[in-house]
């Protein structure tokens, strides 16, 4: 998603609000649910996963900040291509800290059915999660887990009522 932003011509303002928004409906999902099930799991799993969870989750922070940056902005501003440039940056650094040390340390010691559960249960909360960044929700259990599935029904409907995502 990210490198079709760039292909979208600068006066296509439409097409690149509708992109922009599709790129923070999924990292809001994903965020939130990361935040309800994998760093739960990663502060029980490893020695330190508190640090682990507490850097991972401030990445998410920072992230949400820059979305909700990015959806107070018109595209037309100039404002707006630098914060999706941030927003890019901050998610692939994100990315390639998860998946070059998180994920491994995690496959050497947890036996596979237990991260396919994890897996399982990241991608079942992503449906209820919301679409929408709220860089001030809670973001550990229990919380986020009694707040996250409201929130998303109202992101829903918002999303639906406005035409958002489409």
């Amino acid at each position: 998603m990210f490198d079709r932003f760039a292909r979208i011509p600068l006066d296509d303002e439409q097409g690149r609000r509708e992109l922009v928004d599709q790129v923070v409906i999924e990292l809001a999902r994903h965020s939130v649910a990361e935040e309800q099930h994998l760093y739960p799991a990663v502060r029980r799993i490893l020695p330190d996963g508190d640090e682990i969870a507490d850097r991972e989750t401030a990445d998410h922070a920072a992230a949400e900040r820059t979305m909700k940056e990015l959806e107070e902005l018109e595209p037309s501003d100039h404002r707006f291509n630098d914060a999706f440039g941030r927003l890019v940056r901050e998610v692939q650094a994100h990315i390639a800290e998860e998946e070059g040390e998180l994920f491994a340390r995690l496959r050497e010691v947890c036996d596979p059915d237990t991260l396919l559960d994890l897996g399982r249960k990241v991608e079942r909360a992503k449906r209820f999660a919301p679409t929408r960044p709220h860089p001030v929700a809670p973001d550990r259990p229990p919380l986020n887990r009694l707040t996250g599935p409201g929130t998303g029904l109202v992101d829903r409907a918002r999303d639906l009522l406005t035409g958002r995502g489409r």
